[in-house]
């Protein structure tokens, strides 16, 4: 099968998926996300483990804490809100009908992948749409097991067939056949910049991230031993591999000397001079990241760099001069792998922070030890991010999993990071809301909207996909979902004529998708 084909088979169905959905009421829906999130937090442990055997990435305890925060977590942190019932604002006369994007693509990375499966699942679900998962092919097995689990959940709770689908063998054309497919209505894309630019050049509306180079800065102010165990734990946490990961440390003179003892107690080796030289070389080949260091261990680092540090060091720290693009350390380097500068003041030490998100990380985040209010306005003001955590770990902080922040695996950079959105993604984002507006004369009476719900539980079994279609639009006009016990002839043994018929149609479908090749 063509890899056009073949993505017009999932589309088809996730949009007819998508079409039965989106009469679910409130009730039907928040049973369903239930369902999915208890489903995958009674399995974090398990596919944690997948994770970290399939991509070699990352820590097995650090990666169940993320699959736990993106499943029941995601769901405890949104309950009581409702993104499915229309809403009424008398005072202003409007009404607000809330409308699903559809089908939604969801690209999911190497580095964390079971916890972006879930996320974008259940926010997906959350809005009443249908989810098609493309994962990173690194990551394509525990991916692939995620998204049944999730899967089966969300039918057995009532979801239409085919509401959660996955990607078993990822390829470049597949994707693209998929990204490029005007029965995808939007793309939701984590994962590196070519990804997230081709997501954006697809033609097809496209919610993605920038990458991100973490600027932290202690001052002369901050509490030193809790920043430098912040800082120490948030780059062990998963081996760096979250985007939010603390990258370059700008220590004020002043208590630099103190904060190197207290990182080196809180389990960070820093190296001298010709270390630090070392371990440029082996990371950063012909200007290059070397991708083999990506979520590894500080002391696997360390070895195959030819330094020697103890095997429960969490994290190396390499002090370097000058923050300026051609010093490799000033990059992005998702292992816990920590540059090191100082400044004289806390106006030099924000400026070295800008000058760290010019390299990379614009729109990002950014991360402050500090106690003087004055100073964190002034780095929030100055540095070019859109989320700044303050006195937490940045891994866990601005990706919501220790602050207030919404939690989520996709940050988005605003307009400085070449983004469609500028806050940690949220189920808001993959809805719409068309709008009944009265004359605002307050002469003109409005009606009376109290009580009144388009949406309804759906009666009977579960939707199930009735067949395949080469109509364009789905199912033909005017057809609704028809339930599993109205099929005479579907059933586990399908009747002769029923098999010849889905055959037929599957053909069809084929043949259609050539012709518009």
């Amino acid at each position: 099968m063509t890899s056009t084909a073949q993505a017009g088979h999932m589309l088809e169905r996730a949009r007819w998926a998508a079409a039965a959905y989106a009469d679910y009421d409130a009730a039907a829906v928040s049973t369903i996300v239930d369902a999915v999130a208890e489903a995958g937090y009674a399995e974090a442990e398990r596919f944690a483990t997948e994770a970290v055997v399939e991509t070699g990435m990352g820590v097995a305890a650090d990666k169940v804490t993320k699959n736990r925060a993106c499943s029941r977590g995601i769901v405890d942190y949104y309950r009581g809100e409702d993104f499915v019932s229309p809403r009424l604002d008398e005072a202003r006369k409007i009404v607000e009908l809330p409308r699903p994007a559809g089908v939604v693509l969801a690209l999911t990375p190497t580095t964390n992948p079971v916890a972006t499966v879930y996320f974008k699942t259940i926010l997906a679900l959350m809005t009443r749409n249908a989810v098609v998962i493309a994962p990173h092919p690194r990551a394509k097995r525990c991916s692939a097991d995620a998204a049944r689990v999730l899967a089966e959940a969300a039918v057995a709770a009532g979801a239409p067939d085919g509401i959660v689908q996955v990607v078993e063998e990822p390829s470049i054309p597949l994707v693209q056949a998929l990204m490029g497919d005007e029965r995808t209505d939007v793309i939701v894309a984590t994962g590196g910049t070519g990804v997230v630019r081709a997501a954006y050049s697809s033609g097809n509306p496209a919610l993605g991230v920038g990458p991100g180079n973490v600027p932290v800065f202690v001052d002369a102010s901050a509490d030193i031993t809790a920043a430098a165990k912040h800082i120490v734990n948030s780059k062990a946490f998963d081996n760096s591999v979250l985007c939010t990961n603390e990258s370059v440390l700008i220590a004020e003179e002043a208590i630099a000397d103190k904060l190197r003892g207290a990182l080196t107690r809180a389990g960070a080796h820093i190296l001298d001079e010709d270390g630090a030289r070392r371990l440029r070389a082996y990371m950063f080949t012909e200007g290059h990241l070397n991708t083999d260091v990506v979520g590894r261990d500080a002391a696997w680092i360390a070895g195959q760099a030819g330094l020697r540090v103890t095997p429960k060091t969490k994290v190396l720290i390499a002090p370097f001069d000058d923050v300026i693009a051609e010093e490799m350390l000033a990059h992005e380097k998702l292992s816990p792998v920590l540059g090191m500068t100082t400044a004289a003041d806390a106006a030099r030490g924000i400026r070295a922070a800008r000058a760290v998100v010019r390299i990379g990380g614009a729109g990002h985040s950014a991360a402050i030890h500090s106690e003087n209010p004055s100073v964190i306005t002034d780095f929030a003001a100055q540095v070019p991010v859109l989320r700044v955590s303050v006195n937490v770990g940045n891994s866990t902080g601005s990706s919501g999993l220790d602050t207030n922040l919404a939690p989520s695996m996709t940050i988005g950079t605003g307009f400085v990071g070449r983004s469609s959105i500028g806050e940690n993604l949220q189920p808001q984002n993959l809805i719409n809301w068309a709008r009944i507006a009265y004359n605002s004369d307050a002469g003109v009476p409005m009606g009376n909207f109290a009580g009144i719900n388009p949406w309804h539980a759906p009666a009977g079994p579960v939707p199930e996909y009735p067949r395949a279609s080469n109509d364009r639009n789905g199912m033909p006009s005017g057809t609704r979902p028809v339930p599993r016990s109205s099929h005479p002839t579907r059933s586990t043994d399908l009747g002769l004529d029923a098999l010849r018929a889905e055959l037929r149609a599957l053909v069809a479908e084929e043949l259609a998708q050539l012709i518009k090749r």
